[in-house]
């Protein structure tokens, strides 16, 4: 059993989102979902609020063990996009963590990166959202408390224009289309979740498509067009294996075709608006599929 004692200055949140600014996103929901968690040696839920000097007990013993290490090179491609007093804005390749985990190190997340670019910092940066591994594009981090109060307000809320590039497996039908099914939330119950989408360009065999997130569950767009038949190109967990294998050996690709593109919020009483260039390999695939 490991025990967390609330320190001076974190107090007065959430205790999920308290533990998710130490722990993966996964570790923090394995806990709840398996009652793994006590506040004050009571039975704990996500909402409950953590005040200085609680006491935080955990039985499920986290693993940072036997870590895969991340080259070098794929960390240091981690671009600063924008930054300000309150935001910092990255955009994050795919294959780099943004928390630690079974097979990652912290020295190799975007948490490691922040915390090796920032020492020595009053505050340092802290995520107000979360990519996949293997989802390239943008990430927005907040450089205050009062900043990430705002952010992540706006997120849990949908007050946040996100737009993704993805690619899917099929000839989706309708030029654009809503979906609206439920998916599991922060504590395993089945909450909204609504996607909207639009066809940039049919090919053969797969469909380009510009999507926007109303609302932003744990691979939201991965499962949501898997229910309809459409899976993410090159999705290992959601998506059809057999058409992956022969889409990489075709096209080289090794990565679920999926980037975060287009951000817009407003922080601190001013609209930002950013946008991530096409990954490489990505850019790769959409020229191989135009070329056949």
């Amino acid at each position: 059993m490991q025990e967390i004692v609330v320190t001076p200055g974190e107090g007065a949140k959430k205790l999920a989102n308290f533990l998710k600014k130490k722990y993966p996103i996964g570790y923090v929901r394995k806990l709840f979902r398996k009652n793994g968690i006590r506040l004050n040696g009571q039975r704990a839920k996500t909402d409950d609020a953590v005040h200085t000097g609680d006491r935080i007990q955990l039985y499920i013993p986290f693993e940072a063990t036997a870590a895969k290490i991340i080259p070098s090179s794929s960390l240091n491609a981690v671009t600063i996009m924008y930054e300000d007093e309150s935001l910092l804005v990255l955009d994050k390749p795919a294959g780099v963590a943004v928390h630690e985990g079974s097979s990652v190190r912290r020295s190799e997340s975007v948490a490691g990166f922040i915390e090796k670019k920032y020492r020595g910092e009053k505050f340092l940066p802290k995520l107000a959202h979360r990519l996949d591994k293997d989802t390239s594009g943008l990430l927005v981090l907040a450089k205050s408390e009062k900043a990430l109060a705002e952010l992540e307000e706006r997120f849990e809320s949908g007050k946040v224009d996100k737009e993704y590039l993805c690619l899917v497996v099929g000839r989706v039908p309708n030029n654009e289309g809503k979906i609206d099914l439920p998916l599991p939330g922060r504590d395993g119950d089945l909450v909204r979740a609504v996607t909207h989408y639009r066809v940039v360009k049919r090919f053969a065999e797969t469909t380009l498509l510009r999507v926007d997130l109303e609302t932003g569950r744990l691979h939201q767009i991965r499962l949501h067009f898997a229910k309809l038949g459409y899976p993410v190109v090159m999705d290992q967990q959601h998506g059809d294996f057999n058409f992956n294998k022969k889409f990489r050996q075709r096209y080289g690709l090794k990565r679920q075709f999926l980037h975060a593109e287009k951000l817009s919020i407003v922080c601190a009483g001013k609209r930002h608006r950013w946008t991530a260039p096409l990954a490489e390999d990505l850019q790769k695939t959409l020229k191989l599929l135009e070329n056949d």
